[in-house]
């Protein structure tokens, strides 16, 4: 790493994911936009957009770990790394986000 190097952001698969839910033990924060998040998302997710993320970010829980999703994983590392420097720990943004969700035929909802 050089010395301007910012540190890499976490990112996790599908799998770690599902596991993650299944054990209860993560919260998962989806920054895509409103009209996105209703075309289908995973459930129990908190729909914050990015953009609007430094006005919600108390909404958080931080007794979980934060998994951050989008559509294809770009926005999510931002929003990931806006958390990380907010005092969030734990935080990972989620590997192809929801259309490799969607692409794995996992369950999603739609709103």
């Amino acid at each position: 790493m050089g010395l301007f190097s910012k540190p890499q952001m976490p990112e996790i698969g599908l799998e770690e994911l599902e596991c993650l839910m299944t054990a209860d033990s993560v919260t998962i924060v989806d920054v895509r936009e409103e009209w996105e998040y209703r075309r289908a998302h995973v459930a129990g997710v908190i729909n914050i957009p990015l953009g609007r993320l430094p006005l919600r970010y108390l909404e958080i829980p931080k007794d979980k770990r934060v998994m951050v999703i989008c559509e294809h994983g770009n926005r999510s590392l931002v929003g990931a790394e806006f958390l990380v420097r907010n005092g969030f720990e734990g935080v990972a943004s989620v590997k192809g986000g929801t259309m490799a969700w969607l692409a794995s035929r996992r369950p999603v909802e739609k709103d």
